[in-house]
């Protein structure tokens, strides 16, 4: 048998990986909620682990998204202490990300599964240079779950449409304010919540508020979108642009399960995946989006817009967590 822990937690990426597990028969642990507060939390999630102490045999699969705070080395211990083996699909790695934990601290605890599910090779090569011994599986991308069919797009205009969503705040994103040196033959859709619109000094930058993800996703037109971080033009900069060195963000697969071919920066670990896929740009600045926009021919750009097509179906399939599941299980036999 296989088993999961419902994580139950407002996260999309997470959320997904519940519902794949149940879509693949996964039998959830996770039977009572004790509510959304603090301590309800624990509880659900202690309650949850415990019971795998009653419920796993020898043999059985625990799939678990990590971290999962201060329960995933005892969900571990309690598996394989019942003779089970443990999968593990990685979200964050918190030696990397938040740096709470060390690099050697971080893989005592991952040593404890005994298959991985890891973003990319950037990802699977860091992990395994600090220690990790076990199986282990490269994502690619993220799935991105949604009914919603993707708004038909037809390109009409000269003048090239990129669409940005996600914290738009300066704290976070001080780039979007300095785009008036650097748009040139593209314009700039921003959604999402925090823009200081005062701040906004291009013409060529335009914000539409707040959208929920299915309404973007059928209703959102647009040549491309844009996966940046940090606080330069020139260079995804500071800790959020450091990460995407070893991360796959969830914005890339928004963008293509929506159509939308990507923009992305070269030095993310994403690029290669975009490269090799034709599913956009690849440019070390922002400023290389119009130099590249303008030897785009139409054709190019129509064989980008199928292929980020065809990865949309199987985004919405679960298709990339499946597989490594799959890899799972080939290794586990």
């Amino acid at each position: 048998m296989k088993y999961y822990i419902e994580i139950g937690t407002i996260n999309k990426a997470k959320e997904d990986i519940d519902e794949i597990c149940r879509r693949e028969g996964f039998v959830n642990l996770t039977r009572k909620n004790f509510g959304s507060g603090g301590v309800g939390r624990f509880m659900t999630k202690m309650v949850s682990v415990c019971r795998i102490l009653t419920t796993l045999h020898k043999g059985d699969i625990l799939f678990l998204q990590y971290p999962m705070k201060k329960f995933y080395k005892m969900a571990c211990t309690f598996a394989q202490c019942k003779g089970a083996k443990v999968v593990t699909i990685i979200h964050d790695l918190g030696a990397f990300r938040r740096h709470k934990l060390t690099p050697e601290q971080e893989n005592r605890r991952l040593a404890k599964t005994d298959f991985l599910i890891v973003h990319n090779p950037t990802m699977r090569d860091y992990l395994l240079e600090h220690g990790f011994k076990g199986g282990i599986h490269c994502l690619q991308i993220f799935d991105y779950l949604s009914d919603k069919t993707a708004s038909t797009y037809t390109k009409d205009t000269d003048t090239w449409q990129v669409v940005y969503a996600g914290n738009l705040g300066k704290w976070r994103n001080e780039f979007l304010y300095k785009l008036d040196q650097c748009i040139d033959g593209w314009e700039m859709d921003l959604y999402g919540k925090g823009f200081e619109e005062s701040e906004n000094h291009c013409d060529r930058l335009h914000y539409h508020g707040f959208i929920a993800s299915d309404d973007f996703i059928s209703n959102v037109k647009a040549d491309f979108g844009l996966v940046w971080d940090g606080d330069s033009i020139d260079a995804c900069t500071g800790a959020w642009g450091e990460y995407l060195k070893i991360n796959n963000p969830h914005k890339t697969s928004f963008y293509l399960r929506a159509g939308i071919p990507v923009i992305v920066w070269s030095q993310a670990a994403m690029a290669p995946f975009v490269r090799d896929n034709h599913l956009g740009l690849v440019v070390d600045t922002i400023e290389d989006i119009g130099r590249q926009l303008r030897t785009l021919t139409t054709d190019q750009y129509q064989q980008i817009r199928e292929n980020a097509a065809a990865i949309a179906l199987r985004l919405a399939d679960g298709h990339y967590v499946k597989e490594g599941m799959r890899a799972a299980d080939k290794y586990l036999q």
